[in-house]
């Protein structure tokens, strides 16, 4: 495989928001991991050197999942929301990342 460079302001759009629900609460506390909604079309490597840069944790594993977006409905017409790219980011040990605090 060929090693890719990543560029600083790639790296930066990589994760677009944390998901914070009773989910992502109950992982964090159980097995010491984060969950982000992140890019498309961002990697395992991309999201873990986002992590690292952004909050100043050291990352252990990066698992992603891909969500199909909801088939809605208004009156007669329907609709189909965007599929999004979750990742779940494992920390080592003693690692913690504090969304209250920015940190």
């Amino acid at each position: 495989m060929s090693q890719i460079v990543h560029t600083q302001d790639r790296i930066i759009q990589v994760i677009l928001a944390p998901q914070i629900t009773e989910k992502a609460t109950f992982i964090a506390d159980k097995h010491n991991q984060v969950a982000f909604k992140v890019r498309t079309d961002a990697t395992k490597s991309e999201i873990k050197a986002a992590v690292e840069l952004m909050f100043k944790v050291e990352v252990k594993a990066v698992t992603l999942l891909n969500v199909g977006g909801k088939v809605k409905r208004a009156g007669r017409s329907f609709g189909k929301r965007n599929d999004w790219k979750k990742a779940y980011i494992s920390l080592k040990p003693g690692q913690e990342i504090n969304f209250a605090s920015g940190e």
